[in-house]
Parts: C-alpha cells; structure tokens; sequence
C-alpha cells in the first residue's frame, strides 16, 4: 500500500514540477510590451543638429512615413509639442 501510495505522490509531483516549468518558460518566451519612446529619447537619438525638433532627414521608421500627420503646422519640423499630439500607430492584428 505505501508504494502505491508513493508512487502517485511522485507522479503527482512530477507532473505538477512540469507543468509550473513549462509555464514559467513559456511566459520568458514572451517579448516584453516596449513603451514607445518619448520625444527627449529620440532627440538624443535622431536630432543630428542638436537643434531641439527633428526633421524629416532626422528621423526613421514609423515615425518618418507619418511625418506629414505629426507636422501638424508643416514646417517640415516635428516639435516636442507636435509629438505629444501626434495620433497613436495603430496596433498590429495578432494572428491566432
């Protein structure tokens, strides 16, 4: 009877261990969500002139192919103020 009982406690325990690793290692695999960057980040980054806006030679990525939507006053410049306005990305769908 004990090693009946044994053996299910081990079974049990092992199946428990297993599932909890694989969870774990599961929820690593995940990319961490990135917050977007703010306007000081990306002047130290892009502003190559150091002149405070960022132009649309400056700049790369999403932010370049909006650069008409976010120069709201179109003086071929992006401000601090126009970025903190400028409409959100959208989200990209999930596949599932």
């Amino acid at each position: 009877m004990k090693s009946k009982t044994f053996k299910t406690v081990a079974i049990v325990f092992g199946i428990a261990l297993f599932m909890s690793t694989n969870s774990y290692a599961q929820s690593q695999n995940r990319k961490e969500r990135k917050e977007p960057p703010t306007f000081s980040e990306l002047l130290k980054e892009m502003d190559k002139n150091e002149d405070g806006k960022l132009s649309k030679d400056e700049i790369k990525g999403p932010l370049k192919e909006d650069f008409s939507k976010v120069d709201t006053d179109e003086d071929g410049f992006i401000t601090e103020e126009e970025f903190k306005n400028a409409p959100k990305p959208e989200r990209k769908k999930r596949n599932k």
